[in-house]
């Protein structure tokens, strides 16, 4: 286990799964994501079936995405913001390759870098350490 500032941050990787095609559930996958890995953890984000929509460029398709102005109003970090920030910590993006078929997503659609892979990857990323489910 690592310290950062004296606390504790556990060295197995935590691993979100966003289910989620909502707005509000895929932001917080970012924050938890983004926040986890300033800390100094490592973080795996697996998105599947309409939480897919969460990892592609444009990801108005997600319920309420209106909501991201309206935060982002009230001083609160948006999506993008979010998802720039895990790519600058390092988050690992997992789209699953079965959820992006079932919600008919091309794989062109995704943001540069994520990758595609089934549950048995994101298993085996997070391993021994904790996951959430979102």
């Amino acid at each position: 286990m690592a310290c950062r500032k004296g606390r504790p941050v556990p060295s197995d990787p935590l691993g979100v799964l966003l289910l989620s095609g909502t707005h509000d559930r895929a932001h917080y996958a970012f924050v938890v994501a983004s926040g986890a890995a300033a800390l100094g953890r490592r973080v795996v984000v697996f998105a599947t079936n309409a939480g897919c929509l969460a990892l592609c460029r444009d990801w108005s398709g997600l319920v309420d995405s209106g909501r991201d102005a309206v935060i982002e109003s009230r001083g609160v970090a948006g999506l993008e913001t979010l998802r720039d920030a895990c790519g600058e910590l390092g988050v690992r993006l997992i789209a699953c390759e079965a959820g992006l078929r079932a919600e008919a997503l091309d794989a062109g659609l995704l943001l540069p870098g994520v990758e595609i892979a089934g549950i048995a990857t994101f298993l085996e990323a997070v391993n021994a350490g904790q996951f959430i489910t979102i």
